[in-house]
Formats: structure tokens, C-alpha cells, sequence
């Protein structure tokens, strides 16, 4: 089947979401179909490109940053969207639309559904409702949430990532949405040998934002700075210039490497090297870069938050723990760095839980519900 795929971010913009939308893809086409992506443009990337066999076309949306969206980039992601969107589709007529993130991506699908009537599939992340990522979203749901009912409603199916955005759509729009996912490739992301560093490697993969809670991460790594281990910051964001400020601060210049903003590709490369994912966040959906961890078999030490209780079992392949706990986050951290057995086998039971989130499986969900969708229309 020809699938059009929309989705606000793709990599190299944005984060995790636009990183599953992309997995998918590639794996429906390792499946016979034919993926069409229309995504925001950034400066630097091609208009129009073909990757793994996508046809991908990206299109006007003033975005200026990769990890960084404001309201009036999103508004011309609608607008741009929907005029391509709707040339897209009459040169190239897809049997289903896949959508990632209700908003900015939703309206574009339901104004295509309005005009064509090609039933779309919705895909939820933690962002899209209302006090999903509070800090980030609240303020833009107090003017955009009453626009946003139909784009739940008319959706021929809603997936939620996690259970817990589940909830919160369940709670916030009428709809019964089911879960999927995000998924990883296990053959690409594959940790061949997998044994513990010395000194044991601490890595963080996100947007440095106040839902990251980072700077309660720079804390905890001082209160630990007399054990032994190193750890690298993958991302960039807002708050960087206060993260690098506070690292300065606790004397741990030497100990806490930034990469700043890097491919998905080096992605991978850092999360090889390392040994214990560190998330202490606020909020999550289900995190990518939780399950990519899985897969490089990582142990995972973060908040008892969103998809982290989907990823983690606490004391099997990690630890969770009650976000805003400081004492928390040091005694978790603590006992993984002072006991290489236990990393060991946390990072041994990481890996046999990914199994529970492989790509094949996760496309094989979608590629399921977009024949169901498809056939009722019949």
C-alpha cells in the first residue's frame, strides 16, 4: 500500500518522535510499501530526497533550530503543509495517512481529510495533550486546545505511545486510542560484546530543556564525584548555557563531556560506548532514546515517569525512581557504580527486554491497523 506519512520532525530535527516515525517507515518499506514522508524544512537539508526508499519532502515552516520549535513555525508548518500536502496527494493518491503528533502534524491530515477524504491514522505523543510536558505545552494548549477535538475525532484510529499518554488522551478527548510503542531495529542497534567500562560511562540523550531536569542530574554526579566514572551529555537546547554553567560550577569539567547537537547516527555511536542511561526527567511519553538504550544494552537509571515504567523493571535492568527524588537519583546511581556485577547483569536483562520493543513487531502493528482501516472503508 502507498502510505503518506506526516510528521513535524525528522532527523536531523527534533527528537524521538520524528526518530519513530522515521523507524517505521523504513521497516514498512522492507515490507513492500511505498512511504511518502512530508516533514518541516531547516535550512541546510534538501527540499525533496529519497532515504532508504522514502520519498521524503520536507516544506517551508520558518523553523530555525533542530531542537526548537516556536508557535509561529508550527503555524507555517500547517499552512506550507496543507498546500504540498494537498499537490502530494493528487500526483501521488495514498491508500491511508500516518500521523505523527496532533499538533503541528494533525491539522494537515484533517484538512486533507476534509478535502479528499483519505482516512488517517493519528499517532499521540506525550506533547500532544494537555498536561502531557506541562512546562513546555501548557501554555500553547490554553489557546489552541479548543481547535483541536476534531483532529482527535475524525482520526479513523488514534495510537498512543505509552500507556500513560493513553490516559491522558482518554481523559482529555473522546477517543479509545491503542498502544504501540516506539520501536528500534535490534539488527542495526546491536552491542555485540556487551561488558562494563572502567570507569563506568553515564551518557543523557535529549533536548536540554526544563523537562529533562538536567541540572538535578550535573547535582547528582557531584554528590558522586568521589566514585569513579565519566559521562557525556548528547543534545542542546535552551538551558544549555546554564548546564555547562553549573558543570563549571561543581568542578566536573573534566568528568561531564557535552556533545552538543549530533545525528542519530552519533547517537549510537555514544550509547555504544557507555553503560547506565541517566534520565531524570519531569515527563516522558515513551522515550526513543530509552529504547535505543535497551537495545545497546545500557541499564537505566530515570524517573518513575510516562513510558519509563513501560522500559524499566525496577531492580531487573534498572532503577526507577520518584521524579523530583534527589536522594533517589543518588542512591540508584550509587549502587550501579559501585557494583559491577549488578551493571552487568542490568545491562544483560536491557537487551532481552528490547525484544519487547522490536521494529519488526512494532510495523507489524501498524502495518495491521492500516489494513483494518483501509478494508472498513471498503
Amino acid at each position: 500500500m502507498r502510505i503518506l506519512v506526516i510528521t513535524y520532525e525528522l532527523p536531523p530535527v527534533g527528537g524521538g518522535g520524528g526518530q519513530a516515525a522515521l523507524d517505521i517507515s523504513r521497516e514498512l518499506v522492507n515490507r513492500g510499501h511505498e512511504i511518502h514522508i512530508l516533514t518541516a524544512h531547516l535550512r541546510g537539508l534538501s527540499r525533496k530526497e529519497v532515504i532508504d526508499g522514502i520519498q521524503v519532502v520536507r516544506v517551508p515552516s520558518l523553523r530555525r533550530l533542530p531542537y526548537k520549535a516556536n508557535l509561529l513555525a508550527m503555524s507555517g508548518f500547517v499552512i506550507a503543509g496543507f498546500w504540498a500536502g494537498l499537490n502530494h496527494v493528487k500526483k501521488y493518491p495514498p491508500a491511508i495517512i500516518h500521523v505523527h503528533f496532533a499538533v503541528p502534524s494533525g491539522p494537515v491530515a484533517w484538512l486533507l481529510f476534509c478535502f479528499m477524504r483519505i482516512p488517517y491514522v493519528l499517532t499521540a505523543h506525550l506533547g500532544d495533550v494537555p498536561e502531557g510536558v506541562p512546562e513546555k505545552t501548557n501554555r500553547w494548549f490554553r489557546w489552541i486546545y479548543p481547535f483541536t477535538p476534531p483532529i482527535w475525532r475524525d482520526a479513523a484510529q488514534v495510537v498512543a505511545v505509552s500507556e500513560y499518554t493513553r490516559q491522558l488522551a482518554v481523559k482529555h478527548y473522546p477517543v479509545d486510542p491503542q498502544v504501540i510503542p516506539n520501536g528500534v531495529d535490534l539488527s542495526l542497534l546491536d552491542p555485540q560484546e556487551i561488558k562494563v567500562n572502567i570507569p563506568p560511562q553515564i551518557i543523557f540523550v535529549g533536548r536540554f530543556m526544563h523537562q529533562k531536569n538536567l541540572l538535578q542530574l550535573v547535582r547528582t554526579l557531584s554528590d558522586l564525584k568521589n566514585l569513579d566514572w565519566k559521562c557525556t551529555l548528547v543534545g542542546d537546547g535552551p538551558l544549555y548555557i546554564a548546564i555547562k554553567e553549573e558543570i563549571k560550577n561543581s568542578g566536573l569539567e573534566n568528568r561531564i563531556y557535552l556533545t552538543g547537537w549530533v545525528t542519530p547516527k552519533e547517537v549510537v555511536h555514544h550509547l555504544s560506548k557507555s553503560d547506565i542511561l541517566f534520565m531524570p526527567s519531569l515527563s516522558e511519553g515513551l522515550p526513543v532514546i530509552g529504547v535505543q538504550s535497551l537495545a545497546m544494552a545500557l541499564a537505566i537509571v530515570a524517573s518513575k515517569v510516562g513510558g519509563f515504567i513501560d522500559i524499566v523493571e525496577n531492580g531487573k535492568n534498572g532503577f526507577l525512581v520518584d521524579s523530583g527524588d534527589p536522594d533517589g537519583y543518588y542512591m540508584a546511581l550509587k549502587e550501579v557504580l559501585t557494583d559491577n556485577l549488578l551493571l552487568k547483569r542490568f545491562r544483560l536483562a536491557s537487551r532481552e527486554k528490547a525484544q519487547e520493543f522490536d521494529i519488526k513487531r512494532v510495523a507489524g502493528a501498524y502495518e495491521e491497523l492500516f489494513s483494518s482501516v483501509i478494508h472498513a472503508g471498503d
